[in-house]
């Protein structure tokens, strides 16, 4: 069926009876918009209204289909091909609302594999300690913070001021120590700690702040957990001269011996210094 050949059949019908699209809507019990739209050839009347409206235009539901008057002669022709054309028009709608059902069946589906896949994301995240991506299910998971880093680099702080501290060359020296941690390494019953560490000792002489000694040494340090607190239980360093290279090796993972060896160039040297001195600041001018 030709929407747009029906819908102009109907708008000279009406016009050749004089009926405004309102008046034709009234006899039809419908809104003047649905004249219109079958007028614009944007749709067909309902299987229920085209009985009425054949009968308020005077023509049979044959011609009505066919967009056109039908002669006598041409009747039974004309009804056999527009039977046809309904079939295949009534065909088409089925299978448009189908692929319509289907869109919205695929949407559904979409939606709830992206929701438990959003979900089980979470879900993992949060056993893992870390925060939520989507909070879709109405609240936020914060993970409790983990302190153990700083802890070890504290407890790693305190062992080396306690031991500089014990040997002072002046009496009013004190020890200062700043770290940069590469790696910490979990093991059974201890963590395993690659850093390098500048430590540095003061003392005041006429009023003056005075640098006595420095040392920039890589170290391996071992700590064990007492309670929640960490504790230093052994330390080794690479040995100097034609030993360094060899000690180096063995003490330390490939990719940290890469990472110490670039402190120099990228500024790790220069930010252990910076510490130093917030530190020394805050203790000989408090």
């Amino acid at each position: 069926m030709n929407q747009e050949r029906i819908g102009k059949f109907i708008q000279t019908l009406r016009r050749e009876k004089n009926l405004t699209q309102e008046e034709l809507a009234k006899k039809l019990g419908i809104t003047d918009r649905a004249i219109s739209k079958w007028e614009n050839g944007r749709g067909l009347p309902d299987y229920s209204l085209i009985k009425p409206l054949c009968d308020a235009l005077d023509i049979s539901i044959n011609e009505l289909l066919n967009g056109e008057r039908i002669k006598k002669e041409d009747y039974q022709e004309k009804f056999e091909e527009n039977i046809f054309n309904t079939m295949v028009y009534s065909n088409k709608k089925i299978n448009h609302t189908k692929f319509i059902f289907k869109i919205i069946i695929g949407l559904i589906i979409f939606l709830v594999l992206s929701l438990i896949t959003m979900y089980i994301i979470d879900i993992n995240r949060m056993k893992n300690q870390k925060p939520v991506l989507f909070s879709t299910w109405g609240y936020d998971y914060v993970p409790p913070v983990n302190l153990d880093s700083e802890n070890i680099e504290l407890a790693i702080k305190n062992y080396f001021i306690q031991e500089e501290d014990a040997n002072k060359q002046h009496e009013d020296e004190k020890s200062f120590v700043a770290i940069n941690t590469y790696l910490i390494v979990e093991e059974e019953k201890y963590m395993i700690v690659y850093a390098l560490i500048l430590i540095q000792k003061y003392y005041c002489e006429n009023s003056k702040v005075m640098l006595g000694s420095s040392s920039l040494i890589p170290y391996k340090i071992t700590l064990v957990k007492e309670g929640n607190n960490y504790v230093v239980a052994d330390y080794q360093i690479p040995r100097d001269g034609s030993y360094n290279a060899k000690d180096m090796r063995y003490l330390f993972p490939n990719s940290v011996r890469e990472d110490m060896n670039k402190a120099y160039s990228d500024g790790t040297i220069e930010k252990l210094e910076l510490k130093i001195k917030e530190q020394v600041n805050l203790y000989f001018h408090k």
